[in-house]
């Protein structure tokens, strides 16, 4: 009975063992041999119909009976006057959070594009509630772009700013046919910056030498580790200021009603002082655009999901965690900080 005992836990070991080297070799093939799937798909999320849900469980929890089949009883009738009605013009609704590298702008493509595929520019809008600080100029000037394509296509465009929409940001929204902000909004810093840190000093202090070997004269302005010159200053200051300039002239050409050199000074505003200075058309909130479209409009929120292998998953967990971390400790400091 003893030897049954041991025969048994051997096999069950080795069961065990056989497993794992199977699930692992699993593994490994599944990561060398890639599947012929999508990087990502187009998800549509029918806004009106969350809007009709809230309002029918607010009213089914505060109606009385009597007051309920009234309502049910006018609400069969207009659901079947409706039917008899012309299709609604729809609201396509478009989330952007930008990061430092705008990285999000693949998103943005492939849901503008989907769009561009479906949209009646007679009837039908979009509203992109946008929300950034700014970044990368080569970022944010192809996210600009891509809401530029709507606005050829000929479909209103709405920007609706509910926290931020600053340097890169404003200059995505500034395309908009109308921009909306809510009070407390940050808007403009229509400016560029550049900052760099120079460790040749120290580098000098320990007797470390630092050689770049470079072709053409401006190949490289200011290094991190090398002796800067005043002319490489110069320089590096000059391409700063040009690519200010352009980015005066893209808001000029865009809100030609603006006076560029009074908002385009990197300063920043509360949207209701944004508004006498033009920047932003109407103080309300992504909120309020959403219900008072409800009446007329159907409204659907188009979002391009990428997939993400468990790695990818992993790295944006930690990186949110991180970001989380860094906010909270500066808000301990600092009350704003665009």
């Amino acid at each position: 009975m003893e030897f049954l005992y041991e025969y048994g836990l051997f096999i069950a070991k080795t069961l065990t063992f056989v497993i794992a080297i199977a699930v692992i070799v699993a593994i490994i093939m599944g990561a060398a041999v890639k599947p012929k799937a999508k990087k990502g798909e187009i998800t549509i999320d029918d806004l009106s119909e969350q809007l009709d849900d809230l309002k029918q469980s607010f009213i089914e929890n505060t109606l009385s009976k009597k007051e309920l089949k009234a309502h049910q009883k006018q609400q069969k009738a207009e659901t079947k006057k409706q039917q008899n009605d012309e299709p609604k013009s729809r609201l396509y609704v478009i989330d952007f959070n930008g990061s430092v590298d705008a990285h999000e702008v693949e998103s943005l493509r492939e849901e503008i594009t989907a769009i561009l595929t479906i949209a009646d520019k007679e009837k039908d809008r979009v509203l992109v509630r946008l929300e950034s600080g700014g970044g990368v100029v080569h970022g944010y000037g192809l996210a600009a772009s891509q809401l530029q394509r709507l606005r050829n296509a000929g479909i209103h465009l709405t920007v609706a700013i509910d926290k931020v929409a600053a340097s890169g940001g404003y200059m995505m929204a500034c395309v908009a046919n109308e921009i909306i902000a809510a009070p407390f909004a940050i808007v403009g810093s229509i400016g560029v910056i550049a900052q760099i840190p120079n460790f040749n000093k120290i580098l000098k202090k320990n007797d470390v030498d630092f050689e770049q070997i470079t072709a053409g004269e401006y190949k490289r302005t200011l290094t991190i580790f090398g002796e800067n010159t005043d002319k490489g200053r110069e320089k590096f200051k000059e391409e700063i200021e040009q690519t200010h300039g352009l980015f005066k002239t893209f808001v000029s050409e865009q809100r030609p009603s603006l006076d560029i050199d009074t908002v385009a000074t990197g300063e920043h505003w509360f949207a209701t002082q944004a508004f006498d200075k033009g920047l932003v058309d109407k103080i309300d909130t992504s909120d309020d655009i959403l219900l008072s479209q409800a009446k007329e409009r159907q409204i659907y929120k188009v979002k391009y999901r990428i997939k993400k292998n468990l790695s990818d998953k992993l790295a944006v967990g930690l990186s949110s965690g991180v970001s989380k971390a860094g906010v909270s400790l500066m808000s301990r400091f600092k009350g704003l900080n665009p």
